[in-house]
């Protein structure tokens, strides 16, 4: 089974290229999904990080906007989060590659933000990357999450800067000028993978 790295800094447009993926029938792993699951009421994140940073819990579940708050901006608070989260991230990870080699796919795709930064490229096969323009980049946070233009710089700028990602991708998928192109690099993608 190939296994394919996707990763791009937040609002590059991993989620419009793992769409395509999972419309190809090619499985997905979403850590950002995984981790959501880990915070979610009765998760397993929920104690430690209760324990970690007080006063970021609300009804059993991680206060997301508590748990950025309390974190934003202060890169020791990040490391103690990562090593909390990480670790459950990549068993759920371990998990989903067993399914997808039990249900006998030939391509399963790991969808990581922080991939370069949690050194997950010895794990795949390929690694593509999703780009865009800052602004673009930018827009897209703003419109889609009711974040202040600090909080949004803040995160892009603890993300491996965009132009280091393209130097280490085997592919790379433009997202910034129009849907029409972005589906027609990867409809083309697919197809080699698939071949």
């Amino acid at each position: 089974m190939k296994v394919i790295g996707l990763t791009g800094g937040i609002g590059m447009g991993k989620s419009t290229a793992a769409r395509a993926f999972t419309r190809a029938r090619i499985p997905v792993f979403d850590a950002d999904a995984a981790v959501h699951k880990v915070q979610s009421k009765g998760g397993r994140a929920v104690k430690p990080i209760e324990a970690a940073f007080p006063g970021t819990i609300a009804d059993g579940a991680v206060d997301r906007n508590a748990l950025r708050a309390a974190v934003i901006g202060k890169p020791e608070a990040i490391k103690v989060l990562e090593r909390i989260l990480h670790p459950m991230v990549w068993e759920e990870e371990a998990l989903f590659l067993a399914a997808a080699r039990r249900a006998q796919k030939r391509v399963a795709v790991l969808d990581i933000p922080l991939f370069f930064e949690t050194s997950r490229e010895r794990k795949v096969h390929k690694i593509v990357v999703v780009s865009a323009p800052k602004s673009v980049q930018i827009h897209r946070v703003r419109q889609r999450r009711r974040m202040s233009e600090s909080d949004i710089k803040a995160i892009i700028a603890r993300q491996m800067p965009d132009v280091e990602k393209r130097k280490r991708a085997d592919v790379v998928i433009r997202t910034g000028l129009s849907r029409h192109l972005t589906t027609k690099q990867m409809r083309r993608l697919i197809l080699e993978l698939l071949a």
